[in-house]
């Protein structure tokens, strides 16, 4: 796991496996983006049984077997989706590519997890609607700044226990850090990526409507630059989005590519969460010139003012709740509106923003 650069950022947690050892078979498809690594962690901390993986690229392949020595490299795609073991296809494909990814899996009547952004296009989101509501089959998706992190899984934890109140606004911060010279030529190309508000601004949306128990939000107010990359016109290096939830809470994130080399990791990722009874604040992956572990949380209620290290001690639920859906067909883990509706809401506030100069 790489604390310097976010594209390679894959967590590992403690095995807490939910089913028996050939209880629920995944396999690996499209290795573009390093957070398959994170994806197939923690399915397989899970108990689920990595059996294939296939990516065009044989150095890709050969660095995920290196990772994973048990895993087999399959032929093909189609030798991966004919194999009747597998249940789940994980995928981290080029952004723009992992819906039709997705379509293939489901054709074959397979559940699909895919690392965020999950769509470039609402026309691609309209489709897998679509083909859920057809097939039957799952579309999740792996918003990881919140599924894998324990400081947010806590955060989750007390809201749910009432510790704030009712939340009335959530403020994200996604700060990441470039690495120019290490991104691949896809990362740079706006048809590809999907702009930074598809892209890492998924990450925010999900979490506020999580967070504040939204079902639904609009889009009041987003706006992209490029302020500090120009070698790279496409790119879009800073993006915010103001929204309002069905329930009257209010939303603003910040994402950026401006993270200085001088900071401890690879982005300086927060979180702050206001309640009617009290407030939290998240530091996800540094406490700036104090602490350099992740997973802080600070809780200010009417009981007073606490700090939780949380480092290797919440553990990551979603990927077993997962199994278990694709097992029994039930939505524990993240219900596919939920998923859908943090994707539409990025794709909106990526289309109408306004582009700064």
């Amino acid at each position: 796991m790489s604390k310097a650069d976010g594209m390679n950022y894959a967590p590992k947690g403690k095995p807490n496996p939910v089913v028996d050892k050939g209880g629920f078979t995944f396999a690996a498809i499209a290795l573009d983006h390093g957070h398959i690594y994170g994806m197939c962690n923690g399915l397989r901390e899970a108990g689920a049984d990595l059996k294939w993986v296939y990516d065009p690229d044989p150095a890709k392949i050969e660095a995920f077997c290196r990772a994973y020595p048990t895993v087999r490299a399959a032929s093909s795609e189609e030798e991966i989706l004919r194999d009747p073991e597998v249940r789940l296809i994980a995928g981290a494909a080029i952004p723009s590519e992992r819906f039709s990814l997705g379509m293939r899996a489901m054709d074959h009547g397979k559940d699909y997890f895919t690392d965020k952004a999950p769509f470039t296009t609402l026309e691609q989101l309209a489709q897998a609607k679509e083909k859920t509501a057809q097939t039957g089959q799952k579309y999740s998706v792996y918003y990881s700044e919140r599924l894998h992190v324990e400081s947010a899984v806590f955060a989750g934890e007390l809201i749910e226990e009432n510790a704030i109140g009712r939340v009335v606004q959530v403020i994200g911060l996604g700060p990441h850090r470039l690495n120019a010279a290490s991104r691949p030529d896809w990362f740079f190309k706006f048809d590809q990526y999907g702009g930074i508000l598809c892209d890492i601004g998924s990450h925010q949306i999900e979490q506020f409507l999580y967070f504040a128990g939204c079902k639904d939000a609009r889009v009041i107010s987003s706006k992209v630059a490029n302020y500090n990359n120009k070698t790279y016109p496409e790119l879009e290096d800073f993006g915010d989005v103001t929204l309002v939830g069905d329930n009257g809470a209010t939303g603003y994130s910040r994402v950026d590519w401006l993270t200085p080399s001088g900071l401890g990791t690879w982005g300086d990722g927060r979180t702050l969460i206001l309640g009617t009874e009290g407030y939290i604040e998240l530091r996800k992956y540094i406490d700036i010139a104090r602490d350099g572990q992740g997973d802080q949380l600070y809780l200010v209620n009417g009981q007073g003012e606490q700090h939780f290290s949380l480092a290797g001690k919440v553990g990551f639920p979603f990927f077993g709740k997962l199994i278990l859906d694709c097992l029994n067909r039930t939505e524990h883990a993240m219900t596919q509106e939920h998923a859908f509706k943090a994707a539409e809401l990025c794709l909106v506030a990526q289309k109408q923003a306004l582009r700064l100069e």
